[in-house]
């Protein structure tokens, strides 16, 4: 797991450094001192992991964060003000080190690091997996209210049941409004592309952002993965 450190205090780079040296699966590509500086750095490196203080010159750990909204990478908090832990839940950061950081601390959070990465690593090989699979047909049509209209598989993000309507959540044509029950409408749907979470969710394995405990994020919402459905979702992600 390749990773950088941000932090402009060089005392607490070297504590983290040096806990990142006791751990084989860990490697430090580099450290800097300001969040720019590892802006520039990221965009030409491939970066797992980072360690992001939050006070720091310039541009801070969170709204710095923030401007990788699109290629983040998975990243962990560390810093000496606790004030911030609602901001790094908000940003889904995987966990939120406070100073001085014990290493069995450290530890546990790399933990939850090396499980995230290998979600989104499942997620990605199943994304790829699917995106050269030929259907025989790369859409469905569905009846919504007087209409049939035409739906690509790769714009529906997830399925909501609502009493005796789907409501199809897309990318393109937003929500969408069906009266059909979950079996009938996911006979329509690519198996292996779309798995049912919860008793009122079926999602589209591709579109998962983050794994957060009982929950799924997809577009910024948060999915609940049922009980009687959990350990099928976790195994189809080989977790």
């Amino acid at each position: 797991m390749n990773c950088i450190i941000i932090d402009d205090e060089p005392m607490a780079v070297k504590v983290i450094e040096s806990y990142c040296e006791s751990i084989d699966s860990i490697t430090v590509l580099g450290t800097f001192t300001t969040a720019l500086d590892a802006l520039d750095f990221i965009k030409d490196n491939s970066v797992d992991l980072i360690f992001s203080d939050i006070e720091m010159p310039h541009i801070n750990g969170v709204d710095f964060i923030k401007t990788l909204e699109h290629q983040r990478p998975i990243f962990i908090f560390t810093t000496a003000y606790p004030q911030y832990a609602l901001d790094g839940f908000e940003l889904n950061a995987i966990d939120y080190l406070v100073k001085p950081i014990p290493f069995p601390r450290f530890v546990t959070a790399i933990q939850r690091a090396k499980e995230r990465l290998k979600l989104k690593e499942s997620i990605a090989s199943d994304s790829t997996h699917n995106s050269k699979k030929v259907y025989e047909d790369d859409f469905i049509f569905v009846k919504s209210e007087y209409d049939n209209l035409k739906l690509l598989i790769d714009d529906i993000t997830y399925i909501q049941g609502l009493k005796d309507y789907l409501k199809i959540h897309t990318l393109k044509s937003g929500a969408i409004l069906t009266l059909m029950n979950f079996k009938d409408f996911q006979a329509k749907l690519p198996g292996n592309l779309f798995i049912r979470i919860h008793r009122s969710y079926i999602v589209n394995i591709s579109k998962i952002e983050l794994l957060q405990r009982n929950k799924v994020i997809i577009e910024g919402q948060r999915i609940p993965i049922g009980e009687n459905y959990k350990e099928a979702f976790y195994k189809r992600l080989g977790i």
